[in-house]
């Protein structure tokens, strides 16, 4: 959530020329908008979960700029239907600080007492930068950022050891996907065109139908045994968009293409920068007046692109189900990276509104599922 926060501020910054930081009013984790767990059980359940014309209207009044989002994510689960949702939890109740912690009092020094369990989770979030994306991003306030490759890092500490679960660096995924994919790339475009090329420079000289290039890559399926929190998948992702950028073939659903703009990996990131190398920064505009058109462009090509990929080449599989959890949340995340806002004109009697919201995510549940890759679904014969 801090990082949809992240994503909504950063979106807005153009709507304040005077405010670098983006336009604070999309911020919603805080105790202005959340006082207890009452409040926190509408944002998951009556908010997100839902489209803004079926809220309640108390709720359309105090998280009006929250969009809503197509997700299992926030569909109760199981086990709150028998024990306990978020607004049964008592916010009297009090936590001590922890003797390492990250927050600071007015002097400077580590706090210590004791404060609500809320009131510690928003201001603890809150001492992290969750918006800056890339290498070159500069962090404001001296906050340490966090991006969703964390997960990866939270997940086999909560896990351990002694499931196996161990967490992959970035740049080693990276290199695995850019050497693996590449060469798969070159044999698949060989094995369907018969053609005899050695690498993708002489690929992207003999390629000249965009879309049955793009149809030829899309064939491609990878599939990861052990997914745990699904870094390889992601880097994959992102290594698949980066060979199409390579081989000029990424367009828009238009069939316009992409050539002002290079895609790239770094730092198992996808940066894409313009012409003149300036990286590349989403413009929605304001409420009720139309986004930049080249910006809106961009980014939906870039959403629309990672969400074929996601829906049709990349599959995984863990003996952990919390691992299949958190692996459909870095996906969702990924997509969630390239959100952009819809308009859509409806004609009423006095003329046209303008409905604004940002794309729904897909539910990605189906290529990510829970089982033992080791142990074949037929029995082995014997000899």
């Amino acid at each position: 959530m801090k990082l949809l926060e992240a994503q909504l501020i950063n979106y807005h910054r153009f709507d304040k020329l005077s405010t670098s930081k983006g336009d604070k009013s999309y911020s919603f984790l805080n105790f202005e908008k959340i006082k207890n767990f009452d409040d926190l059980n509408s944002l998951f359940f009556q908010v997100l979960a839902r489209k803004y014309e079926d809220r309640n209207e108390d709720v359309k009044k105090a998280f009006e700029k929250v969009p809503y989002l197509n997700s299992s994510l926030f569909e109760p689960t199981d086990i709150e239907q028998v024990t306990l949702f978020i607004s049964n939890l008592k916010d009297e109740k009090t936590i001590p600080i922890f003797s390492q912690t990250v927050l600071k009092d007015q002097q400077g020094k580590k706090r210590s007492g004791n404060i609500t369990t809320l009131q510690y989770l928003f201001e603890f979030l809150d001492a992290y930068d969750f918006g800056a994306e890339g290498g070159s991003a500069i962090q404001e306030d001296n906050k340490t950022l966090i991006n969703a490759s964390v997960l990866g890092l939270i997940f086999e500490k909560i896990n351990g050891y002694k499931d196996g679960s161990f967490f992959t660096p970035g740049f080693i995924t990276m290199y695995m996907c850019r050497e693996t994919i590449r060469k798969a790339v070159l044999q698949k475009f060989n094995e369907t065109k018969n053609w005899n090329c050695n690498n993708i420079e002489e690929l992207y000289d003999k390629v000249e139908d965009r879309k049955e290039a793009n149809e030829i890559v899309n064939s491609i399926k990878i599939c990861d045994p052990a997914v745990g929190s699904g870094h390889f998948l992601v880097s994959a992702l992102n290594e698949m968009i980066a060979v199409k950028n390579d081989l000029k073939i990424l367009q828009d659903r238009n069939g316009k293409r992409l050539k002002e703009y290079q895609i790239e990996v770094v730092n198992d990131e996808l940066i894409v920068t313009d012409e003149e190398g300036e990286l590349f920064e989403y413009n929605p505009g304001s409420t009720g007046s139309p986004a930049n058109r080249e910006s809106q462009r961009i980014q939906e090509t870039l959403f629309h692109e990672k969400q074929t990929i996601i829906e049709n080449c990349l599959f995984g599989v863990d003996i952990n189900p919390n691992s299949v959890k958190i692996c459909r949340l870095r996906l969702w995340i990924e997509l969630l990276k390239n959100a952009y806002y819809k308009t859509e004109y409806q004609g009423l009697n006095t003329g046209l509104s303008l409905n604004r919201g940002l794309e729904t995510l897909p539910n990605i549940d189906i290529n990510i599922k829970c089982g033992n890759s080791l142990v074949s679904r037929f029995a082995l014969m014997q000899i």
